[in-house]
């Protein structure tokens, strides 16, 4: 027996998306109503779920299991036809992506805080993504805030929960619920994109690779498609089952999050290859034998190389990089004769210019990239296009990367985060540049001359829509520039994000240490934005 509860509530202060959702601490998810509210404003938001068919699933963090119960029970409630839920409540974010869009649904619930922690006393998240497959637009976020803002009830189901665990069709209440296999319909559009049988004899040759799933969603999907269907040895994904605390660690892969697989690939008999990915399966680390590849270098060369990949052969549309991502990919555009799009950070930015056919590749600094064959930054796919212009080019890594630097130019690159830094003190380091930055042009700083500098402000060139106040941009003459902006990713605090690029031409000067390159702008950038002041902090939490 099973009834409509229509539950009393009132808004709860605090829940508005961020650049990929509501991100909190898992137990403020947890709290009474909490989960409840987010879910039904959610839903008001989009018009309602009435008869309606929508993808759900996580990366399996802690709390991913009651969540995904208590929102099929609010869908319900709420009158939605069909909800497709991945196995065990998971789906890596590309992954649902990619089956809202083959099925045809009406958006999906991804259950994520992406990188971040994962456990009781750590992180939880939420999104909505819309037909296309994407994150919500920020006119749809800003109609789920005003929502959360005036909700005085939500409805949920009275039922007992599902078993999650078997692939098939049930019901709950007059709503279908299909439970699938979250790795299949991905690896099947993998095969569609990328040339296995090729890359199956990289593998038979005798090609070695490390894949660190960092004990998050991607290890059911790499094990699945890198081991099984490509045939690499057992053993070539590590930490590969899906933990709800990521076995203690941080599921971020980046150098430091990443150290083992660095020690490994940096270490003696080290694999031709590596890479990882994190907690939703959404970004990618590239590792070669002694060398590690930058996000926005990677970025850079899966341009410069996709076409040697069945589904990019006829060449790409465009290339489209967040506003913080080196300029690298800015020369290949230039040299293909394509366009180059400079966007806010946040994946949502590059739908629609992926929907309007306008790029085909996509790229943010924090390790994330894709293309238009998802509308989410899709880690796997990187690594797959990796292995599929090593097994055409027959080089290794470096090889690849000092051709590149060679043919392209050289952007050195770093980013410099301090975490946690208190709001206002954060907020007022970056007021203070938004008013002295019509100042700067013409001003020398450790010997760099400042050429221009802004506050970024988004022009979408399909709907004309304008986001404002997106990161401090600033450029000097030599092709060198410094980036500061504040995350939206975290849940504590302000994290500070310091991002620094040099432009070297000359092959002569493309092996220097990295800090060693950067140093003329790192202290530039201390010099003109007084972090040490305004953060209290001698030094980056984490540098990447």
């Amino acid at each position: 027996m099973t009834r409509i509860l229509t539950v009393p509530t009132q808004p709860i202060d605090g829940q508005k998306p961020g650049t990929s959702g509501l991100r909190k601490k898992t137990k403020i998810f947890m709290g009474p109503h909490y989960l409840e509210n987010f879910t039904q404003s959610v839903f008001d938001a989009i018009g309602g779920v009435q008869d309606k068919i929508l993808i759900l699933g996580g990366d399996g963090r802690y709390f991913n299991d009651r969540a995904v119960q208590v929102i099929l029970r609010m869908a319900a409630a709420n009158g939605a036809a069909r909800m497709i839920v991945g196995q065990g409540g998971l789906l890596s974010t590309p992954a649902a992506s990619n089956l809202i869009r083959k099925l045809g649904a009406d958006g999906g619930i991804i259950l994520s805080a992406s990188h971040n922690p994962g456990g009781i006393d750590e992180d939880f998240g939420m999104k909505f993504n819309g037909a296309n497959g994407g994150p919500a637009p920020e006119s749809v976020t800003d109609l789920i805030f005003a929502r959360t803002q005036e909700l005085t009830e939500y409805r949920i189901l009275e039922s007992a929960d599902l078993d999650l665990s078997v692939i098939g069709e049930t019901e709950m209440g007059d709503m279908a619920v299909e439970i699938v296999d979250p790795v299949a319909d991905y690896a099947q559009l993998m095969g569609e994109l990328f040339d296995f049988d090729l890359i199956r004899n990289l593998f038979i040759g005798g090609f070695r690779m490390r894949f660190d799933a960092m004990h998050a969603v991607t290890g059911p999907y790499a094990t699945a498609i890198l081991e099984g269907i490509l045939g690499a040895p057992k053993g070539t994904v590590v930490n590969g089952t899906p933990s709800p605390d990521f076995g203690g660690g941080h599921p971020d892969p980046n150098p430091v999050w990443a150290a083992d697989l660095m020690q490994a690939m940096f270490g003696k008999d080290s694999p031709d290859f590596g890479a990882a990915s994190d907690g939703d399966g959404d970004r990618n680390m590239i590792v070669g034998r002694g060398i590690y590849v930058t996000p926005s270098d990677s970025l850079a060369v899966l341009a410069a190389n996709a076409h040697l990949a069945p589904a990019y052969k006829k060449g790409l549309a465009g290339i489209a990089r967040s506003m913080p991502t080196s300029r690298a990919a800015d020369r290949v555009a230039e040299k293909l004769g394509i366009e180059c799009h400079e966007t806010p950070t946040g994946w949502k930015f590059f739908g629609n210019l992926l929907d309007a056919g306008r790029v085909t590749i996509c790229g943010e600094e924090s390790a994330g990239t894709g293309s238009d064959h998802v509308r989410e930054k899709d880690g796997l796919w990187a690594v797959l296009l990796w292995l599929n212009i090593l097994a055409r080019r027959i080089e290794p890594v470096e090889q690849i990367m000092s051709a590149h630097w060679a043919e392209f130019g050289r952007n050195y690159y770093s980013r410099h985060d301090y975490e946690a830094v208190p709001s206002e003190r954060a907020n007022a380091l970056i007021q203070r540049l938004r008013d002295i930055s019509a100042d700067l042009p013409g001003q020398q700083f450790q010997g760099l001359s400042v050429e221009q500098a802004d506050d970024f402000a988004y022009h979408d060139p399909v709907d004309g829509s304008v986001s404002a106040k997106q990161g401090i941009r600033i450029g000097f003459t030599d092709g060198s520039r410094v980036v500061l902006r504040l995350s939206g990713t975290g849940t504590e605090g302000a994290t500070l994000r310091v991002y620094l690029e040099r432009y070297e031409a000359d092959p002569a000067r493309h092996g220097l240490p990295v800090e060693e390159a950067l140093a003329p702008v790192i202290a530039a950038a201390e010099e003109i934005a007084l972090i040490r002041e305004f953060t209290g902090r001698a030094q980056p939490d984490v540098t990447t």
